[in-house]
């Protein structure tokens, strides 16, 4: 419609900036990034929305890894001491319709990469995107007895997490069977295991840990603890191999190095925002990643280790299949998504307890950005922090309900996983009659992850699934309000009444 790049980027941009709390003055360099569209976009997208200051703007073109290329040139310009504070910026405004070669009078940066697919597989008839990953995901069928299932129940998941987010174009669930039986695109990939068309923007805001202190900013600044940028390599071509061909060995190398530069390993990861242009893409990217070992990402989604409750949450967006692809601002959203998740700002989408946080963005042609995250000041007061504060525990001791409640939490943390699977709801306690007449609310999460107890409401309220008002505690006294089968759950918490008493 009319609603054109300069005014995604204007709204993007000016969102950024009232987050971070600082004019768009304060901004040194531009880096900004998009596909399609005249030379200099950039220029325009900013000068009548965000500023005329004369700084440097310099526009970038790495097709699906666009957004994070920006991020990847803003953070190096910051890296090597040339700017205290630089803004990435990437948007498209897209043809309808799939992915098209625009100059058809010179060589196409793909002709090689197509040239291995037509080795292995053939070409027919369909959108050229589609084929090359389509193709890398029968490639990985053949060879390590992967089903058609298995790509479909990828993208099930993602358009289930996207029905928690708000910023995602389609916000509908699917069945399984709806995501198998809808039009075919090619071979076993359906519509809804592709990426729609999208218009978007994204924008981000990289500073350096002086001007983050200057600017009182630590209490949300996160930390881009290694990032990657890796580019095709030998084998890409040489093994006719489409999985190779659609940049599995640069996805690889990158997260390798991205590990070895941190200290950290795929353990440790908590939330993945990665690539899935196509569900054939995220299945191949769990093992470039590390996720699981090379020919066991099927094993990965049979055990529910990419969603909550499960060892990774990937993709809470919904991804690039529901959340849409901007190819220019995909990698500053998958940034985006990350930051509000470590911050814990990401409201019914929030994976509990995420301390590190893992992007992936790749454009096939090519190049991939590998980044882990976490907060840059842990040992600041979070906005919004999940866990217990010492000092806000030391002043509950005194309430006869404080046994009780650490006695639930010790179970937590010897069977949460197996409780969230059976009871998947959050609960609040309002404790009246404390010491000195006080009150107090303990909020107990059996719903994400392995669970977990609080004082801090964090985003347990806004799926609150039940209060209960407890004078007397398990002595059927209890005033409930919300959902009562929740409420009938409570007792699987079991609670011996010897050990905590009321």
């Amino acid at each position: 419609g009319n609603y054109d790049y300069p005014d995604m980027a204007k709204e993007a941009g000016e969102k950024a900036l009232a987050d971070a709390g600082i004019p768009y003055s304060a901004i040194e360099q531009a880096c900004v990034g998009y596909v399609y569209g005249d030379s200099t976009c950039g220029q325009r997208a900013i000068y009548h929305s965000l500023g005329l200051t004369g700084i440097p703007i310099i526009n970038v073109n790495n097709n699906c890894s666009t957004g994070s290329t920006a991020l990847y040139m803003a953070r190096q310009l910051i890296q090597g001491g040339l700017s205290d504070c630089v803004l990435a910026l990437g948007f498209e405004k897209m043809e309808r319709g799939s992915l098209s070669a625009k100059f058809l009078d010179r060589t196409n940066p793909m002709d090689k990469h197509m040239e291995v697919m037509i080795n292995r597989y053939g070409m027919v008839a369909a959108p050229a995107a589609a084929q090359m990953f389509g193709n890398a995901g029968r490639e990985h069928m053949e060879k390590y007895g992967t089903k058609p299932e298995h790509f479909a129940k990828i993208a099930w998941k993602n358009h289930k997490h996207s029905t928690n987010n708000p910023y995602s174009q389609f916000q509908d669930e699917y069945t399984l069977e709806q995501v198998m039986n809808s039009r075919k695109v090619f071979e076993f990939l359906t519509l809804l295991q592709c990426c729609p068309t999208s218009d978007g923007a994204g924008a981000v805001i990289l500073a350096s840990e002086d001007f983050v202190r200057r600017h009182h900013l630590e209490k949300q600044a996160v930390e881009i603890l290694a990032q990657e940028m890796v580019t095709d390599l030998t084998t890409t071509f040489d093994e006719n191999s489409c999985i190779k061909m659609v940049g599995y060995d640069m996805s690889r190398l990158a997260a390798k190095k991205c590990f070895e530069a941190s200290g950290l390993q795929p353990a440790d990861v908590d939330v993945v925002e990665l690539h899935d242009c196509f569900s054939a893409n995220e299945l191949i990217t769990y093992e470039a990643l590390g996720l699981c070992p090379e020919g066991k990402g099927a094993e990965l989604i049979d055990r529910g280790d990419n969603t909550y409750g499960g060892k990774y949450v990937i993709n809470p967006s919904g991804g690039l299949i529901s959340k849409g692809h901007p190819l220019g601002a995909t990698g500053l959203a998958q940034c985006a998504e990350l930051c509000w998740q470590l911050r814990g700002q990401a409201d019914r989408r929030q994976v509990p307890g995420a301390k590190v946080a893992l992007q992936h963005n790749i454009g096939l042609g090519g190049a991939v950005v590998v980044a882990l995250y976490r907060m840059g000041f842990p040992e600041e007061p979070r906005l919004h922090v999940r866990a217990v504060a010492t000092s806000a525990a030391n002043s509950l001791e005194g309430f006869k309900s404080y046994a009780v409640f650490k006695e639930i939490e010790k179970h937590l943390q010897e069977e949460g996983a197996k409780l969230v699977k059976r009871i998947g709801g959050v609960f609040a306690f309002q404790v009246k009659d404390g010491p000195e007449g006080k009150e107090a609310t303990w909020f107990v999460d059996v719903k994400n992850g392995n669970g977990c107890v609080t004082n801090e409401s964090g985003i347990s309220l806004q799926f609150q699934d039940f209060r209960a008002h407890p004078r007397a505690f398990f002595k059927g006294k209890l005033k409930i309000a919300g959902n009562m089968g929740m409420a009938m759950k409570l007792q699987t918490l079991q609670v011996a009444p010897a050990k905590a008493k009321l």
